[in-house]
């Protein structure tokens, strides 16, 4: 089954039911269908042939969803463009992919021009919006028949070029299958028991794997999406209320956010039955806080771009008030969703036992296709069909994961393995501490030693020396960090979210050939 099968099927047994909620606009599973027809057809009155890359340059809008629901049926290859990035950043995307046509926000006509030297000499564009004119998008989705259109994908052309976000080297292209998409968007479906009488709030950005693969998973089920343009907690409350929202995907960060608002300002989310986080692992600190304000509602997804979900802490294995081992699962990244295989394996790629750590690998019908253009990155990533996630962890004795670094991140203090989240937690622990990152940091005696950056809660005041004393009642001593940086908000990266870990070691590591000692 492709994306387009699942657009139709919606039409057909969903027809007068929301598939999309944005801005005052409500746009049925009928009505999206026949959009995404139109520009089929219309991309190929324009000369598009399968495979031709169209990337899209915009904030969430139903518009994005057409351009991803006409890659989906027609065959071409959609690829979302992170607005957040530079220029430069955005120059080398579009040289690397060549796409056919750029699609494109009003808001972002002047960055368009900067880039129009980075686009192939017959790559055409399309402006959102009623502004647009006749060369616009709005007028070819109009023009354009609402018949199927001649030219259909098949299970196995690519759908997403979703490129990564750089944390560990330059950004890479990653291929997403069709029927791939579709099938681990089934199996996270079912793990969050999603329903067509559903409503799904999105606002992480389409762009980002998380985004797509949320939607995608009420997209099959019929449901309805309320879609965002951009995070502002006030506007979500409100819309969670106003549109009885029956489920949301954020990050960690946004939930301690919402958290915040709630309490100056309590909005109505009784209808809220499923949150899932993802894009990073929550403190166990802040989701205790999360299932007193608003109860056991909440889910975690671990999964990286290059394969989708690969594991869920589903909302009946979250006990932070359980017994100390349900509490200490609350750590986990929950146990393989149905249609994954995950292993762990060592250095000699063998698999390791229970309780071993070693580097999480795994594999699903979702597993990327390959990075666009980079035959060797490829082989080295998929070693024998399962993809290396450059996540270290471990399962417990009832298959629990427990991811306790990127591998890169792992210090070498001393000969000792530290593991920055066993610290970070430490960290978040104190009730001062809203944010904070662990590094290594160079150091001529041990090699590395452990820096730890926190930004404090508004208000909150602590010392250096007092959070030390804390982490060295929580870890051993050997783990705690030898010196504390205050921030004001840790830098994070623009496509993810995550903590740019890479920024902070920059000035400490800027004259070392290695990033590690």
């Amino acid at each position: 089954m492709i994306l387009g099968d699942v657009i139709e099927r919606n039409a057909r047994c969903c027809r007068d039911q929301p598939a999309f909620v944005f801005e005052g606009r409500r746009v049925t599973h009928d009505q999206f269908a026949e959009r995404v027809r139109r520009l089929g057809n219309a991309l190929l009155a324009l000369g598009l042939a399968r495979g031709d890359r169209i990337v899209i340059l915009a904030q969430n809008c139903p518009e994005y969803m057409e351009v991803y629901g006409a890659a989906g049926m027609c065959g071409f290859i959609a690829v979302g463009m992170n607005y957040r990035l530079s220029a430069a950043d955005q120059a080398a995307i579009l040289r690397d992919c060549t796409p056919a046509l750029l699609v494109y926000d009003p808001e972002y006509e002047e960055r368009v021009q900067e880039l129009l030297g980075a686009l192939p000499a017959q790559a055409r564009t399309l402006k959102l919006g009623p502004d647009a004119g006749e060369a616009g998008y709005e007028a070819a989705v109009s023009r354009a028949d609402a018949s199927m259109p001649p030219l259909r994908a098949r299970d196995d052309d690519t759908i997403f070029l979703i490129y990564t976000s750089g944390t560990t080297g330059a950004a890479k292209g990653v291929m997403l299958g069709n029927a791939g998409q579709v099938e681990q968007a089934r199996m996270l479906a079912l793990s969050h028991g999603a329903q067509p009488t559903d409503r799904m709030l999105i606002v992480m950005p389409a762009y980002h794997i998380g985004g797509t693969t949320e939607l995608l998973s009420y997209l099959v089920c019929g449901a309805t999406i309320v879609l965002h343009r951009r995070f502002d907690p006030r506007e979500i409350l409100e819309s969670i209320e106003r549109h009885q929202v029956t489920a949301a995907h954020f990050a960690p960060i946004m939930i301690q956010a919402l958290l915040d608002e709630q309490e100056k300002r309590a909005a109505d989310l009784s209808s809220l039955q499923t949150v899932c986080y993802a894009s990073a692992p929550m403190s166990v600190a802040l989701s205790r806080r999360a299932h007193r304000a608003l109860g056991p509602i909440f889910m975690q997804v671990y999964g990286m771009t290059e394969h989708g979900p690969g594991s869920a802490l589903l909302k009946h294995q979250h006990e932070p008030e359980g017994n100390p081992v349900q509490a200490a699962r609350m750590a986990s990244a929950g146990q393989p969703i149905l249609g994954v295989e995950m292993k762990i394996v060592g250095d000699d790629g063998r698999e390791l036992e229970t309780g071993q750590i070693g580097e999480i690998a795994m594999r699903s019908a979702a597993i990327m296709q390959g990075y666009w253009g980079k035959p060797a990155e490829t082989a080295a990533a998929l070693e024998g069909g399962w993809m290396k996630t450059g996540d270290l962890g471990y399962f417990d004795e009832d298959h629990y994961l427990f991811i306790v670094d990127r591998k890169k991140d792992m210090i070498i203090s001393g000969g000792e393995n530290i593991y920055s989240r066993e610290v970070e937690e430490a960290l978040l622990l104190h009730p001062a501490v809203l944010e904070a990152a662990v590094i290594g940091i160079p150091d001529e005696k041990w090699g590395e030693s452990v820096k730890a950056f926190v930004a404090l809660k508004p208000g909150a005041a602590v010392d250096e020396e007092t959070l030390i004393a804390h982490c060295r009642q929580l870890i051993a001593s050997y783990k705690k960090p030898r010196s504390i940086g205050f921030m004001a908000a840790l830098p994070r990266l623009p496509s993810t979210n995550k903590i740019d870990k890479k920024a902070l070691r920059a000035p400490y590591w800027a004259n070392n050939a290695r990033q590690v000692a």
